[in-house]
């Protein structure tokens, strides 16, 4: 017999979901082993749906890269006041809405630390939306003119969490600022909004360009919203491969060698330069041959 197409395990397992009043029945006759062998493929089963949801979830919130929050360092970053990193975890999944504004310049981990939201709120549930604001803003206006806005509106509402990246990098028109003040006032206390910026709130009617709308939009998330504040040296220079601090990553000496400049030296070229040159310079008047050092020293 064909158990994939007869009805033997596979036909029967494809049937609608199993009754209590079936379940108790069997739990009525079965012996402990058949309990177990019972168990072994729901609980299988109940594994790979968690993880066919947890993907869909992932494909559905669009992130630009996978980012997690363990070992997340908080140094750099100032908290509200009676507020603690433990606390961040919670939002998107907890019933109550609150909106977080990560404020700091480019390079300071405001992105990283709102995937790292994201990803935990797709474990404990909810859906999330990653847009890049000025990529959003053009996709709501493609939208409205194919006909297609209320689509795209309906689809970012099932979200429980709305990350808004690079918000303010690029100013858009007022028709912009409409259709995204729409995301924003439509999921007002339904859902929760990450916004990460370099911009301060006194400059986002420029943004926006229209005052009135940007103090409109201020004056919600205000209301149930934190402002965290990202400071220190930018990670992406402080890891730079460019200026040698991953020596694990060095190129291989193949013949001359590539020395990188160190970050501290950059600044200080002009004046060495000039420095080498007048010592080149006296030697020649001496009848010495200019003294080279090893580049790979």
């Amino acid at each position: 017999m064909n158990t994939k197409t007869d009805e033997g395990p596979y036909g029967k397992a494809r049937k609608p979901f199993i009754s209590k009043a079936s379940i108790d029945e069997f739990a009525g006759w079965a012996t402990p082993r058949r309990v177990d062998a019972v168990h072994r493929p729901l609980d299988t089963e109940l594994a790979n749906r968690e993880r066919a949801k947890r993907d869909r979830l992932l494909r559905r919130a669009r992130f630009p890269v996978v980012k997690g929050l363990y070992g997340h360092d908080f140094t750099n970053v100032r908290l509200p006041d009676g507020y603690m990193p433990d606390e961040l975890p919670g939002v998107g999944s907890t019933p109550r809405a609150q909106d977080l504004v990560f404020y700091g310049k480019t390079g300071r981990g405001k992105t990283h630390l709102a995937i790292g939201l994201g990803m935990k709120a797709i474990d404990m549930g909810p859906g999330v939306r990653f847009h890049q604001t000025a990529e959003l803003v053009l996709q709501l206006g493609k939208a409205k003119r194919d006909g297609t806005l209320e689509t795209m509106l309906r689809d970012i509402g099932r979200a429980g969490l709305v990350i808004l990246d690079e918000f303010g990098h690029v100013p858009f028109d007022i028709d912009g600022a409409r259709l995204l003040y729409q995301i924003i006032a439509g999921g007002y206390e339904r859902r929760s909004v990450v916004f990460t910026t370099n911009i301060e709130f006194g400059e986002w009617g420029t943004v926006f360009a229209d005052d009135e709308l940007a103090a409109a939009i201020i004056d919600r998330i205000v209301r149930h919203g934190r402002l965290l504040e990202f400071t220190g040296q930018s990670r992406r220079v402080s890891e730079a491969l460019m200026f040698g601090r991953d020596t694990s990553a060095q190129p291989e000496k193949q013949g001359k060698c590539m020395r990188l400049p160190k970050p501290e030296k950059i600044h200080d070229q002009t004046r060495n330069t000039d420095l080498t040159k007048y010592r080149h310079a006296r030697r020649a008047r001496r009848g010495r041959r200019p003294r080279r050092r090893n580049p790979c020293i």
